[in-house]
Protein backbone atom coordinates (compact mmCIF):
# COMPACT_ATOMS: atom_id res chain seq x y z
CA UNK A 1 0.00 0.00 0.00
CA UNK A 2 1.21 3.46 -0.86
CA UNK A 3 0.96 6.54 1.33
CA UNK A 4 1.54 10.22 0.66
CA UNK A 5 3.76 11.98 3.21
CA UNK A 6 2.88 15.63 3.92
CA UNK A 7 -0.45 15.92 5.75
CA UNK A 8 -1.11 12.21 5.29
CA UNK A 9 1.59 10.59 7.43
CA UNK A 10 3.49 13.70 8.53
CA UNK A 11 2.29 17.06 9.81
CA UNK A 12 4.89 19.28 8.18
CA UNK A 13 3.00 22.56 8.38
CA UNK A 14 5.01 24.28 11.12
CA UNK A 15 8.34 23.16 9.74
CA UNK A 16 7.62 24.19 6.16
CA UNK A 17 6.23 27.54 7.32
CA UNK A 18 9.41 28.13 9.32
CA UNK A 19 11.57 27.49 6.26
CA UNK A 20 9.53 29.97 4.24
CA UNK A 21 9.88 32.49 7.07
CA UNK A 22 13.65 32.02 6.99
CA UNK A 23 13.67 32.41 3.21
CA UNK A 24 11.62 35.60 3.51
CA UNK A 25 14.03 36.99 6.09
CA UNK A 26 17.02 36.23 3.87
CA UNK A 27 15.55 37.64 0.66
CA UNK A 28 13.34 40.46 1.92
CA UNK A 29 10.43 38.98 -0.05
CA UNK A 30 7.05 38.99 1.70
CA UNK A 31 5.91 35.35 1.90
CA UNK A 32 2.66 34.32 3.57
CA UNK A 33 3.87 31.13 5.24
CA UNK A 34 0.57 30.63 7.07
CA UNK A 35 -1.26 30.55 3.74
CA UNK A 36 1.26 28.13 2.27
CA UNK A 37 0.76 25.78 5.22
CA UNK A 38 -2.91 25.43 4.28
CA UNK A 39 -2.21 24.14 0.78
CA UNK A 40 0.69 21.70 1.01
CA UNK A 41 0.96 19.03 -1.64
CA UNK A 42 2.21 20.35 -5.00
CA UNK A 43 5.92 20.43 -5.78
CA UNK A 44 8.07 23.06 -4.09
CA UNK A 45 8.76 24.87 -7.35
CA UNK A 46 5.03 25.42 -7.90
CA UNK A 47 4.65 27.18 -4.55
CA UNK A 48 7.83 29.21 -4.88
CA UNK A 49 6.58 30.55 -8.23
CA UNK A 50 3.84 32.36 -6.30
CA UNK A 51 6.44 34.46 -4.48
CA UNK A 52 9.47 34.78 -6.76
CA UNK A 53 9.98 35.62 -10.44
CA UNK A 54 10.41 32.53 -12.59
CA UNK A 55 14.11 33.15 -13.09
CA UNK A 56 14.69 33.09 -9.31
CA UNK A 57 12.74 29.91 -8.58
CA UNK A 58 15.62 27.47 -9.24
CA UNK A 59 17.93 29.29 -6.82
CA UNK A 60 15.19 29.60 -4.20
CA UNK A 61 14.45 25.89 -4.56
CA UNK A 62 18.09 25.12 -3.80
CA UNK A 63 18.13 27.47 -0.81
CA UNK A 64 14.85 26.13 0.58
CA UNK A 65 16.26 22.62 0.48
CA UNK A 66 19.48 23.75 2.13
CA UNK A 67 17.44 25.11 5.05
CA UNK A 68 14.94 22.27 5.25
CA UNK A 69 16.77 19.56 7.17
CA UNK A 70 17.79 21.75 10.10
CA UNK A 71 14.58 23.78 10.35
CA UNK A 72 11.65 21.72 9.09
CA UNK A 73 12.40 18.10 9.94
CA UNK A 74 12.82 18.69 13.70
CA UNK A 75 9.49 20.56 13.71
CA UNK A 76 7.61 17.71 11.99
CA UNK A 77 5.26 15.43 13.91
CA UNK A 78 3.35 12.33 12.82
CA UNK A 79 -0.26 12.75 11.81
CA UNK A 80 -2.75 11.20 14.20
CA UNK A 81 -2.95 7.49 13.51
CA UNK A 82 0.03 7.41 11.12
CA UNK A 83 2.10 4.78 12.91
CA UNK A 84 -0.95 2.64 13.69
CA UNK A 85 -2.01 2.75 10.03
CA UNK A 86 1.38 1.54 8.85
CA UNK A 87 1.48 -1.13 11.54
CA UNK A 88 -1.97 -2.31 10.44
CA UNK A 89 -0.64 -2.86 6.93
CA UNK A 90 2.31 -4.81 8.29
CA UNK A 91 0.14 -6.83 10.67
CA UNK A 92 -2.03 -7.81 7.70
CA UNK A 93 1.03 -9.16 5.91
CA UNK A 94 1.38 -6.21 3.56
CA UNK A 95 4.14 -3.78 2.68
CA UNK A 96 3.91 -0.01 2.76
CA UNK A 97 5.66 2.65 0.75
CA UNK A 98 5.77 6.44 0.80
CA UNK A 99 5.35 8.16 -2.56
CA UNK A 100 5.65 11.92 -2.24
CA UNK A 101 6.41 15.15 -4.06
CA UNK A 102 8.98 15.92 -1.38
CA UNK A 103 12.51 15.34 -2.66
CA UNK A 104 14.06 11.96 -1.90
CA UNK A 105 16.58 13.21 0.68
CA UNK A 106 14.05 15.03 2.80
CA UNK A 107 11.41 12.34 2.40
CA UNK A 108 13.89 9.82 3.77
CA UNK A 109 14.94 12.21 6.53
CA UNK A 110 11.34 12.83 7.57
CA UNK A 111 10.44 9.15 7.64
CA UNK A 112 13.59 8.38 9.63
CA UNK A 113 12.99 11.24 12.10
CA UNK A 114 9.40 10.13 12.72
CA UNK A 115 10.39 6.45 12.87
CA UNK A 116 7.64 5.53 10.43
CA UNK A 117 7.69 1.79 9.63
CA UNK A 118 7.67 1.94 5.83
CA UNK A 119 9.39 -0.44 3.44
CA UNK A 120 10.18 1.90 0.54
CA UNK A 121 10.31 5.63 -0.18
CA UNK A 122 9.93 7.29 -3.57
CA UNK A 123 10.38 11.07 -3.57
CA UNK A 124 10.11 13.84 -6.12
CA UNK A 125 6.86 12.56 -7.65
CA UNK A 126 3.60 14.48 -7.94
CA UNK A 127 0.04 13.51 -8.93
CA UNK A 128 -0.12 10.99 -11.79
CA UNK A 129 3.70 10.90 -11.95
CA UNK A 130 3.52 8.84 -8.76
CA UNK A 131 1.88 6.00 -10.66
CA UNK A 132 4.99 4.21 -12.00
CA UNK A 133 6.43 3.89 -8.48
CA UNK A 134 3.13 2.50 -7.21
CA UNK A 135 2.81 0.08 -10.11
CA UNK A 136 6.41 -1.08 -9.76
CA UNK A 137 5.77 -2.11 -6.16
CA UNK A 138 2.36 -3.59 -6.88
CA UNK A 139 0.48 -1.12 -4.67
CA UNK A 140 -3.24 -1.79 -4.85
CA UNK A 141 -4.13 1.13 -2.56
CA UNK A 142 -2.83 4.69 -2.39
CA UNK A 143 -3.65 6.86 0.61
CA UNK A 144 -3.37 10.63 0.41
CA UNK A 145 -4.93 13.96 1.35
CA UNK A 146 -4.79 15.84 -1.95
CA UNK A 147 -6.69 15.73 -5.24
CA UNK A 148 -3.31 14.98 -6.82
CA UNK A 149 -3.20 11.80 -4.73
CA UNK A 150 -6.52 10.71 -6.20
CA UNK A 151 -4.98 11.28 -9.63
CA UNK A 152 -1.99 9.15 -8.59
CA UNK A 153 -4.17 6.26 -7.53
CA UNK A 154 -6.25 6.44 -10.71
CA UNK A 155 -3.16 6.48 -12.92
CA UNK A 156 -1.77 3.46 -11.07
CA UNK A 157 -5.02 1.50 -11.23
CA UNK A 158 -5.08 1.52 -7.43
CA UNK A 159 -7.88 2.14 -4.96
CA UNK A 160 -7.87 5.78 -3.87
CA UNK A 161 -8.24 6.21 -0.11
CA UNK A 162 -8.38 9.89 0.81
CA UNK A 163 -7.95 11.36 4.27
CA UNK A 164 -9.51 14.75 4.99
CA UNK A 165 -6.46 16.03 6.86
CA UNK A 166 -4.97 18.27 4.18
CA UNK A 167 -6.25 21.14 2.05
CA UNK A 168 -9.46 19.40 0.94
CA UNK A 169 -12.41 18.40 3.08
CA UNK A 170 -14.23 15.10 2.79
CA UNK A 171 -16.90 16.41 0.43
CA UNK A 172 -14.32 17.81 -2.01
CA UNK A 173 -12.34 14.57 -2.00
CA UNK A 174 -15.50 12.54 -2.52
CA UNK A 175 -16.69 14.82 -5.32
CA UNK A 176 -13.34 14.48 -7.07
CA UNK A 177 -13.75 10.73 -7.15
CA UNK A 178 -11.83 9.22 -4.25
CA UNK A 179 -12.96 5.61 -3.80
CA UNK A 180 -12.99 5.94 -0.01
CA UNK A 181 -12.79 9.02 2.20
CA UNK A 182 -11.73 8.79 5.84
CA UNK A 183 -11.72 11.61 8.34
CA UNK A 184 -8.10 10.77 9.24
CA UNK A 185 -5.73 7.84 9.61
CA UNK A 186 -7.23 6.91 12.96
CA UNK A 187 -10.02 5.37 10.88
CA UNK A 188 -7.63 3.49 8.61
CA UNK A 189 -7.07 0.23 10.55
CA UNK A 190 -10.81 -0.37 10.79
CA UNK A 191 -11.25 0.41 7.10
CA UNK A 192 -8.40 -1.94 6.21
CA UNK A 193 -9.90 -4.79 8.19
CA UNK A 194 -13.19 -4.40 6.34
CA UNK A 195 -11.48 -3.99 2.99
CA UNK A 196 -9.44 -7.15 3.37
CA UNK A 197 -12.50 -9.08 4.47
CA UNK A 198 -14.21 -8.51 1.13
CA UNK A 199 -11.19 -8.76 -1.21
Amino acid sequence: MGFDLDMTLADTRDGIAAVYDALAAETGVLIDSALIATRLGPPLEVELANWFPAEHVPAMTVRFRELYADIAIPATVPMAGAVAALEAVRDAGGRSMVVTAKNQLHAEGTVRFLKLPVDRIAGGLWASAKAPALVEQGAGVYVGDHLGDVDAARAAGALSVAVATGPYDASALRAYGADMVLRDLLAFPGWLTGHLAVT
